[in-house]
């Protein structure tokens, strides 16, 4: 695969993993709408470990806790703020896990990569943030992040396996309709991609071990490293535009890019 490639794919995972426009649609869409071939699982699971390098740097105070909580848990102590926070990681993990399997296993994931799927739903997703990011309160912080939201979230999370929705779209639009702030929302969603990408990134590595070879593992080094730049990024602008802008710049593209993969769906 030539550089350039790798670079467009790594840089499309990158800027498009954490801002709430849907990274899986934008990859499904690059070989759909241009002449470029299809990545491959291989460089799928490379770009993601990539933007998992990201968000565990950005966040690493909460990753750190989250880790040291997770010893915690495996000594049977469960009050610590510490384990309370990997607890309500892995509440919110649970849903999405499940439903990824059954998806997986009934080959139904593969009949969602369509452009009229993510047409739809990136209009239809982008609206529902809009709407419920102006209406909503800003009352909850992270501090207030309890076990009925984490599930709530994982729940919410389930609706980002259509491609085209954004997983941190649906959490943060989630996160939002409970009353977070957006920068808190943000925040807990992006925690949340951490064991998400995780799994994901096992369930795709078990798929390509037996595909992978040497040349395989230099693309997906490169596209990690590329990937990884981009995400930190992107990660790093959303939080900060987060403190005075909201998230209406995102949703006008995401309508534009919907209306457009419509017309041409359907055209």
């Amino acid at each position: 695969m030539s550089l350039f490639h790798l670079f467009i794919l790594a840089i499309i995972q990158g800027l498009t993993e954490f801002l709430p426009i849907s990274s899986s649609g934008h990859l499904i869409l690059l070989p759909q709408l241009t002449s470029l071939e299809d990545q491959g699982q291989i460089i799928d699971v490379a770009v993601h470990i990539g933007t998992l390098g990201a968000v565990v740097l950005y966040f690493w105070s909460d990753v750190k806790k989250a880790a040291v909580g997770m010893g915690e848990i495996s000594r049977r102590n469960y009050k610590s703020e510490n384990a309370k926070l990997a607890l309500l990681l892995i509440a919110a993990t649970i849903p999405i896990i499940f439903a990824g399997l059954i998806l997986k296993l009934t080959g139904l994931s593969d009949n969602l990569r369509s452009i009229k799927v993510i047409g739809w739903t990136m209009l239809i997703f982008g609206i529902v943030l809009y709407v419920i990011d102006q209406k909503g309160a800003h009352i909850k912080t992270t501090k207030d992040w309890n076990y009925t939201d984490a599930i709530k979230l994982g729940l919410w999370q389930i609706l980002a396996l259509i491609p085209g929705t954004s997983r941190s779209g649906i959490t943060i639009t989630g996160a939002r309709q409970m009353g977070y702030t957006r920068e808190d929302g943000a925040r807990i969603s992006m925690l949340m991609s951490i064991p998400t990408i995780i799994a994901s990134g096992l369930l795709l590595s078990v798929e390509v071990v037996s595909t992978a070879n040497i040349q395989a593992a230099k693309d997906g080094a490169i596209a990690a490293g590329f990937a990884f730049m981009a995400a930190l990024f992107a990660l790093t602008l959303m939080m900060r535009l987060l403190k005075s802008v909201s998230f209406t710049p995102y949703v006008i593209y995401r309508v534009l890019l919907g209306f457009g993969l419509l017309w041409i769906a359907y055209s």
